[in-house]
């Protein structure tokens, strides 16, 4: 990473934004938690980049061309996520609640949806 940078402090100061970055990309529920866990939480989100924005005016002309760029980059892409993160959230209940119907199933099989083919409907001959 070294390479990438001019020097210490600018690599610092990329590892800085990345935390906050991967920090409010967990809150989105873009990233699961140590444990496999997402989590949605939009104000602690907002907050993240509200944070990253204070310093892109804080440090506004003392940073490089390159860590401008990045900065601008990594804020546009967070806001992006954040106006996506409540759709994601609706899919991932969708697939879970669908996972937990098929889980019962093979762990409950009775209780499990049955089609009775024993006997043919009314009016149908056998």
């Amino acid at each position: 990473m070294a390479d990438m940078f001019a020097d210490e402090d600018a690599a610092r100061f990329f590892q800085m934004v990345q935390m906050l970055q991967r920090s409010t990309l967990l809150q989105m529920g873009f990233l699961p938690d140590q444990s496999g866990t997402y989590h949605y939480n939009m104000g602690e989100a907002r907050e993240g980049i509200e944070v990253l924005r204070m310093f892109q005016r804080k440090t506004s002309g003392n940073l490089s061309d390159q860590e401008t760029q990045m900065l601008r980059a990594v804020i546009s892409e967070l806001q992006m996520q954040f106006t996506q993160a409540p759709q994601r959230r609706r899919q991932r209940q969708e697939e879970e609640a669908q996972s937990d119907v098929i889980r019962e199933t093979f762990t409950q099989p009775q209780d499990g949806p049955v089609e009775d083919l024993s006997t043919p409907p009314e009016g149908e001959e056998e």
